[in-house]
This record gives structure tokens, C-alpha cells and sequence, in this order.
């Protein structure tokens, strides 16, 4: 594994100022607003097209509901069931491109246990089952290869508490099996995203506020400095997610609160799948238990209906935080406490307005704006990408650059970004025999090469992480070392503690975890501010 670093994808604190400087006095293609998982896709799709790209956000990289979601990348086997087979099939389709082509290292499959309790009926196990086998079929549609994602079994009752010992046993009669593909961290698969952008030319400016779309591009505030300046381009992509009204008034939406808690390690022994929960009244939905390595474990979700201003950081509501842990304790064999629930976070899906429920709506995407050739009314030279869900973020990001190409006649070639891989892929790999957690990435730790853990959140950077961890091995909880805030700092783009502590990693999910860290994190910011140190 190399321990070298293409050091046109490395972001820090100068090169956003030499960008900054750059970006307000020359024309760029393409301005991105909003730098989630969809504005950053777009960044690099943009880019890799050979555009000219400013990309920018008031805050950080996955600032918001990117950093949020349940950490699925899901064949939309969900959709089928409501009969949008076109939303099915892309979400399968890009599913695939990123386990195989594009992001395996931060990407794969993981196995998922419907337990078979009295409350539920043979019915709908088979029904199910069923739904299962139509996902497989989406698999197969799609071209993902069987050994990247296995297909549907049955598990009898012994299987089953071997993957989830705390089950209740009483009424179990077994499990159905399924495999999904899934996240360690999605915000570290935008921060992927804008360092593959800027390895391909474009500006990556956080802490940079849009106040204002003119008709040839905008007006920004540095947030660091106060300083406001014009950002020109012949093109502006608003890809701000639940926040896109505030720029573009042609938008509707009517966004969802999704709810997780965060369980602290060794609150669930033993758990090594992922277990979907029925939701009692909901039909389809199911709620999701998902181990994560740390030994933390994440539970969610909720979706409620959020009216009025939409918040920069939602909070989690008690009265979600106890329906989950309702759901919980209703299958398990010792009921969990309040206390047991280390943390919570809340995400807002982007959802578009339509009637019905939010849990309802469609999770399709629309691009909006960006008529050709008429450039002098209000709008036409913004393209605005709403709705959709993580997995599509791709699709989306290529949907709404091809609009923003042909509105300002822009001379791009095709979408390449199906076939080009972020910032440390490895080389996609099946899925173990023996699954009994994450599958391995060719890395075990021994002799000189990078341990298993670095290599599955870094892939094919975990060799040049390694010597900034021998030399600041120090954990600062969540199983992170010092020395990965520091690479951080140095090179993924973070300016300051959140940065560091609650989306280049995610120790700040719980307060006291976070408290512990400051120091840590304060003192490597100090060390990348004072230049790079030997080995980094």
C-alpha cells in the first residue's frame, strides 16, 4: 500500500485562503452551492468534465442532513413495494457503481436480520421473504455482482441470537437474512467527494456563505472574516438540500425529522448484523439497529413532519427518543433504560411537497431552472437539484450538471463519474466467509502495514495516515487517535474542532465524549497550523 498522497486532493486552512483570494477575482463554469453529499458530487462531476468549479459552503463539508442519515446505501427495495420501480432501479444501479467502482473502501455489503417474533404474522414473513427476493432481483438488474452482495435466507432461532444475543427468546422462531449495502461514515464519504473535486481543479471554500444569486453568480460572505465578495460564474447549481427555498423561491418542500440514538458500547454485546424492527401500524417501515465498530451502536429511525424555519443543526425530541427506545424493548431480552442512550442526532430530509404524510412522499429528485438562452429573467441561469437520498447523490450531482451545461452552453464532455474513484478506493472486495462483523479490507494489522481499522476508514491513505498515528497514538475516544485529527487538519479540509470532532470523525456524538476530546483536538490544530510535521 502506498504511503504517498496525490497532494492536489489535500484541503487545509492556506489553501482556502489562496482559493478564496482566487475565486473572487476570476470567472468560473460552474458555482456549487451547498456542500452535502449531492453539491460535493456535483463539484466533481463539474470538474471532472473539465469545468472550471467554485465550490462553497456556509459551514463545513456535510454540515447537514448528509451527516445524518442511518449510514445505508440501499438497493430501494422500499420504492419497488410503493411501485416506483424507476426510483428502485436507480438506487440499485448506484448502489453497485459505489461498491464497486467508486467508493469500495468506504462502501460494502452488511448483513441485515428481520427477527421472527409473535408480532410477526407468517404472512408477512413471506411477504417479506418476497420483497427480499425482488431485491435481489434489483441486484442482479443492476449488475452488482452476487459476492459483492449476497442474496435472502432463513435463520432458525439459534442462528438469530447468535448475530443479536440480547433477543428475547421467547416467541423467536427464527430470522430472515438480507444483505444492503452500507456506510461506516457518510460524512467521510463527502469529504471523499470534494477532495476527489479538488484533485480534479475546483475551489472547495467552506465557511463561505452565499447571501445572494445574481444572475451571473453571487454574493458571498467569508464567515471567518466577515469580508463580503462576488463569486462569478456562468453558472450557479443550488444543492442545498431542505435550506434550497432560501435561495431559489421556486422551491417546495415539505422536509422529514429523522431520529437515531446512539447506544454506548457495550450496551448491546454480541450484536453483529444489523436488525430491522418492524414499526407497528406502518406497513413496509421498519426500524434499524446497526452496530458500529467502536462497539457503539446506532438506532433510528423516525419520520416526522417538520413545520416552520428549518434549524442548521435539528435536534432530537424526547418523544422520539422514547418511541425508539419503545421499539427496542419491545424484542429484547432485557429492556433498556433511558440511560442507555449515550447520544441522539436528527436529520432533514429534503423531501418534495406532495400530499399525505411525509412518509409517504416520494423520494424522486428534480432539477429545476436552467432554461437555455434566457439568461435575462430571474432564475435562468440557476439550477436548482432537490429531494432524492443519499445513495442517488451521484445521479442527482450528473442530472443537475448536464441542465447547468446545456443552460449556459457550457463545452463539457459526458458525466465520467460512474467509473471514477474517490480519494483512496481500494479494490472491491466480496464478502468473507465468516461475516461475523465488517468484512476485511486486505489489511490485519501485523508486520508494517496500516491496521484493518485505518484501512476502512482511509483505504488506500491508511499507509500515509499510519505515521501520524505512531506519533500521536493517543485515543480521543471513539477509537480514534490524535493523530487522525491531525491528518484532518493537514489534509480533509477541517478548520476547527467541530470539524474535527463531529464530521471528520464522530466522536462528538456524545457530549461527554466530546468534552474529553477538545483538548486533543485543539492541540493538533495548533500542530497543522504551525506546518506540516515530519511524516505527514
Amino acid at each position: 500500500m502506498d504511503s504517498s498522497i496525490d497532494i492536489r486532493s489535500s484541503l487545509n486552512a492556506p489553501r482556502r485562503r489562496a482559493e478564496l483570494a482566487r475565486s473572487a477575482e476570476e470567472t468560473a463554469d460552474v458555482l456549487v452551492v451547498g456542500l452535502g453529499a449531492t453539491g460535493a458530487g456535483a463539484a466533481l462531476d463539474a470538474a471532472a468534465r473539465g469545468l472550471s468549479v467554485v465550490a462553497a459552503d456556509a459551514h463545513d463539508l456535510a454540515f447537514g442532513t448528509s451527516r445524518w442519515s442511518s449510514k445505508l446505501i440501499h438497493g430501494g427495495l422500499r420504492y419497488l413495494a410503493k411501485g416506483e420501480v424507476g426510483i428502485a432501479h436507480e438506487s440499485a444501479v448506484e448502489r453497485g457503481v459505489l461498491l464497486r467502482h467508486t467508493a469500495p473502501h468506504l462502501v460494502r455489503a452488511h448483513p441485515y436480520v428481520l427477527p421472527l417474533t409473535g408480532d410477526v404474522s407468517r404472512a408477512r414473513e413471506a411477504a417479506v421473504m418476497a420483497g427480499y427476493r425482488l431485491g435481489d432481483a434489483l441486484r442482479a438488474a443492476a449488475r452488482t455482482p452476487r459476492p459483492l452482495l449476497p442474496g435472502p435466507s432463513r435463520l432458525d432461532a439459534a442462528r438469530t441470537r447468535r448475530l443479536a444475543p440480547f433477543l428475547s427468546p421467547d416467541g423467536l422462531r427464527g430470522g430472515l437474512l438480507s444483505w444492503d449495502g452500507r456506510l461506516l461514515d457518510d460524512a467521510r464519504l463527502v469529504v471523499a467527494l470534494a477532495r476527489t473535486a479538488a484533485a480534479h481543479g475546483a475551489r472547495i471554500l467552506t465557511r463561505c456563505r452565499v447571501l445572494e444569486l445574481t444572475g451571473r453568480g453571487a454574493r458571498a460572505r467569508d464567515e471567518l472574516t466577515g469580508e463580503e465578495f462576488e463569486i462569478r460564474a456562468r453558472v450557479v447549481v443550488n444543492a442545498t438540500g431542505v435550506w434550497a427555498g432560501g435561495l431559489d423561491p421556486r422551491v417546495r418542500l415539505r422536509p422529514s425529522r429523522g431520529t437515531h440514538l446512539v447506544l454506548a458500547p457495550g450496551t448491546l454485546p454480541g450484536l453483529t448484523a444489523g436488525l430491522h424492527l418492524p414499526i407497528p401500524g406502518a406497513g413496509n417501515r421498519f426500524a434499524l439497529l446497526l452496530p458500529q465498530p467502536d462497539g457503539r451502536a446506532y438506532a433510528g429511525l423516525t419520520d416526522e413532519p417538520v413545520d416552520g424555519p428549518v434549524p442548521d443543526v435539528p435536534e432530537a425530541p424526547e418523544e422520539d427518543v422514547r418511541a425508539l427506545l419503545g421499539l427496542l424493548n419491545a424484542v429484547l431480552d432485557v429492556p433498556l433504560p433511558r440511560e442507555a442512550v449515550a447520544g441522539a442526532y436528527a436529520g432533514l430530509r429534503p423531501l418534495l411537497a406532495g400530499e399525505g404524510g411525509t412518509a409517504d412522499l416520494s423520494r424522486r429528485h428534480a432539477v429545476l431552472g436552467g432554461e437555455r438562452g434566457r439568461w435575462g429573467a430571474r432564475g435562468d441561469a440557476v439550477v436548482t437539484v432537490v429531494g432524492g437520498k443519499l445513495t442517488t447523490y451521484r445521479r442527482m450531482a450528473q442530472d443537475a450538471v448536464d441542465r447547468a451545461v446545456s443552460a449556459a452552453g457550457l463545452g463539457a464532455g459526458p458525466c465520467r463519474t460512474a467509473r471514477l474513484p474517490l480519494v483512496g478506493a481500494l479494490p472491491a472486495q466480496g464478502v468473507s466467509g465468516d461475516w461475523g462483523g465488517l468484512p476485511a479490507r486486505g489489511a490485519s494489522g501485523a508486520g508494517e502495514g496500516p491496521p484493518a481499522r485505518l484501512v476502512e476508514r482511509y483505504g488506500a491513505e491508511a499507509a500515509a495516515v499510519l505515521p501520524l498515528v505512531r506519533a500521536y497514538p493517543e485515543e480521543v475516544g471513539a477509537g480514534v487517535t490524535a493523530g487522525e485529527l491531525l491528518w484532518s487538519a493537514l489534509h480533509e479540509g477541517a478548520l476547527d474542532e467541530g470539524d474535527l470532532l463531529d464530521r471528520r470523525t464522530r466522536v462528538g456524538l456524545v457530549a461527554a465524549d466530546r468534552a474529553a476530546a477538545l483538548p486533543a483536538a485543539r492541540a493538533m490544530l495548533a500542530r497543522a497550523a504551525a506546518g506540516e510535521p515530519p511524516g505527514a
